[in-house]
């Protein structure tokens, strides 16, 4: 048997040695956040937990202790079946749960008695998610930024997306929280991540990145949708050099419309979005957008979003917020066609 205890900062550091990455928690706890790569084997899954939980409030740890004994060995008995029976003897997984105990102790226990490597963390998830947020700030301080600022719909994902296709170090907040980062920034029908889920996207990406070159990211306010972006990630970036991106108001008008087409293609859901500026532009001004939304006139109030909710202050607010943006060196394409977008990229890239 060869069953290897590890701590989470080794097991991060060592990543490339382990052939699986084996997550035996229950199907809900993988979806909150995991290992970077794991694939879930559950010990027990959330009907089980639940039932195996009850026993024990209801009845006695004994019998749950029992119960729980039962359905674990099913379940490994079943997950050595479908994912096992082909792995050479050399095969060397890494297994961990919540804390490092009852359910990848019972796995690793099998799967050592077979003659397999295996690796468990100590302190399991938790550990896990602890040296996440001990790295972020270090990784965060060790990276230059050039941070892309710019007012609504002047391309600054596009740009983005461009340089990243150029080969540049990007880091898109938006892509990995799902959102585009404002009221009407929900992505109909994609979920945003769990605020773990997200720090480990975060953390994945910054350990990528080299910091003899720069990262390009956005100007984001300090949450994206209902994920908060790292305090010290925002602190990082709002100390980097700025770069001001600006389209004319026609081209930025054609741009969300594109960028936002499910607006165009559903009024009631670009209705339901609207109502959160009630608060601030009043129901009157509100219930007339959505009338004119309902009869096919996006258009004008994506216009008027621009004129009178988006635009005023926002170069006062970048300024406070992002200190050398007094300084950003302007960007003007000509358009917001992605050639325009890749020609600037390019030059970005060359300076």
């Amino acid at each position: 048997m060869s069953v290897q205890p590890i701590s989470a900062a080794d097991a991060i550091a060592r990543l490339q040695e382990f052939d699986t990455i084996i997550d035996a928690r229950s199907e809900s706890e993988h979806a909150e956040d995991r290992f970077p790569g794991a694939i879930n084997w559950p010990s027990l899954d959330d009907a089980q937990r639940h039932e195996v939980g009850t026993l024990y409030k209801q009845v006695s740890p004994f019998e749950a202790r029992k119960r729980g004994a039962a359905l674990v060995a099913a379940n490994i008995s079943r997950h050595i079946e479908r994912e096992v029976m082909d792995k050479p003897k050399g095969w060397k997984p890494l297994v961990y749960c919540w804390r490092g105990g009852q359910r990848s102790g019972s796995l690793s226990l099998v799967l050592g008695q077979i003659g397999f490597r295996v690796h468990i963390i100590e302190g399991g998830y938790k550990a896990f998610r602890a040296a996440v947020l001990q790295q972020i700030p270090e990784l965060a301080a060790r990276l230059h930024y050039r941070v892309i600022c710019g007012p609504t719909g002047a391309g600054k994902t596009r740009l983005l997306h461009a340089l990243a296709a150029e080969g540049a170090q990007v880091l898109d907040l938006e892509g990995l929280a799902n959102h585009r980062s404002s009221v009407l920034g929900v992505i109909p029908g994609v979920p945003q991540p769990t605020q773990k889920r997200f720090d480990t996207l975060v953390w994945e990406k910054l350990r990528s990145f080299d910091p003899a070159r720069p990262v390009f990211v956005e100007s984001e306010s300090k949450k994206v949708g209902n994920v908060a972006v790292p305090e010290s990630l925002m602190a990082a970036m709002r100390a980097s050099e700025c770069l001001r991106l600006e389209l004319p108001v026609e081209e930025r008008v054609a741009l969300l419309m594109e960028d936002y087409d499910f607006f165009v293609k559903d009024p009631e859901f670009f209705c339901k979005r609207l109502e959160a500026l009630t608060q601030i532009r009043g129901k009157a001004v509100v219930e007339g957008w959505q009338a004119l939304v309902r009869t096919g006139q996006v258009e004008p109030v994506v216009r008027e979003l621009l004129d009178s909710h988006y635009d005023p202050g926002y170069a006062a607010s970048t300024a406070r917020n992002f200190r050398r943006f007094a300084e950003a060196d302007v960007l003007s394409p000509s358009t917001r066609s992605a050639e325009d977008m890749r020609q600037l990229a390019t030059s970005l890239r060359g300076r």
